[in-house]
């Protein structure tokens, strides 16, 4: 069974790679011939989180109104894998209070 805290990791981990091409989407949407960087998650073997990669657009443009969405959702990725870790934290401290 996969630990909570290696769940919350991944989709930090995720998340930041999310930021990471949606930024680079609009520090080069001017370029010409501009292909936007894509995030393309799947399960990992096991439940034990996501696995994150990097992908180009399959057309040449920019779109900034979904790097803005997209930059959004990843914010909101972030506060829900920290919340993971944040409950896994407690749950761990609860169960060595009761131990002691």
């Amino acid at each position: 069974m996969p630990s909570l805290s290696s769940i919350g990791n991944s989709g930090l981990q995720a998340a930041q790679l999310r930021l990471d091409a949606s930024a680079h989407n609009v520090a080069n949407m001017g370029t010409p011939g501009f292909r936007r960087q894509v995030v393309e998650q799947v399960e990992s073997p096991g439940g034990a989180g996501v696995q994150a990669s990097v992908q180009r657009a399959g057309q040449e443009g920019a779109s900034l109104e979904k790097d803005v969405v997209e930059q959004l959702s990843a914010t909101y990725a972030f506060k829900a894998s920290l919340q993971v870790i944040k409950t896994n934290d407690k749950m761990m401290g609860a169960l060595l209070d009761t131990q002691a």
